[in-house]
């Protein structure tokens, strides 16, 4: 009898475990709403695809994933994850969700740009692109950044607030390794010469801290702005604080 019990017991787990495998992914996915949709969805919810991916109103791209049903053992949800729209957004990467909403991204790389659809927050009368490559990113259930490493970089910056004005191109290295992830700016050539540093606190929010001297490519309304900061030091530099949540 036991013996009997533990093949009905196996045959029906290894059943679960094929219509599990073999279930659509469109039987999870909408493929319209108003937060998540998308266009037309195939595969399977293990290895799928999801065309027409918006998020919010905002057009994402092609999003394929494999997930890794092993991670299911320590309590995660993991899977790679491959984004793609041409010509501006790309983004792939190794991505795990545990019970307690923690998210960690692993060999993340993106390139996107900078739209407010995209990413709130980002005013609407700046203009470039975003790169990133991250070796590490952990965000908590509460959207707090607790652990970052790599580089993020904003290319070709343009502000329209008023007249055209090129701002140039940063970028922030965080090596990791502390409390509150803490990142060194530099900038990678332009009118604005910058050199700081960005803290991601816990309330969420920021902390960016730095010099900036106008170089002799700034028009005269960038060097007016950069002015405002007070006067500058020996090295003709001006120190800027900023601070926020988001």
């Amino acid at each position: 009898m036991k013996r009997t019990v533990t093949a009905i017991v196996l045959g029906v787990v290894a059943f679960a475990a094929i219509v599990l495998a073999r279930l659509p992914a469109s039987w999870l996915l909408p493929t319209g709403g108003a937060n998540f949709s998308c266009a037309s969805i195939d595969g399977s919810i293990w290895s799928g695809y999801c065309g027409g991916l918006r998020v919010r109103g905002a057009a994402l791209g092609d999003l394929a994933w494999r997930l890794r049903p092993a991670r299911l053992f320590a309590g995660e949800l993991a899977a790679h994850i491959d984004l793609e729209h041409p010509p501006t957004t790309s983004a792939q990467g190794d991505v795990e969700v545990g019970f307690g909403g923690t998210i960690v991204a692993h060999n993340l790389t993106a390139s996107l740009p900078l739209d407010p659809t995209l990413l709130p927050g980002v005013p609407p009368t700046l203009s470039g692109t975003l790169h990133i490559d991250l070796a590490l990113a952990k965000i908590t259930q509460k959207g707090v950044v607790s652990s970052l490493e790599g580089r993020i970089e904003a290319n070709d910056l343009v502000d329209r607030s008023g007249y055209v004005t090129p701002l140039g191109s940063f970028a922030v290295t965080f090596p990791g390794g502390t409390l509150e992830p803490t990142g060194d700016v530099q900038d990678l050539g332009g009118p604005l010469a910058v050199a700081g540093k960005l803290v991601l606190t816990r309330q969420p929010g920021y902390e960016l801290s730095g010099y900036v001297t106008p170089r002799a490519s700034a028009n005269q309304a960038l060097v007016n702005t950069i002015e405002f900061l007070g006067s500058p030091d020996a090295q003709g530099r001006r120190q800027f604080a900023l601070s926020g949540t988001y």
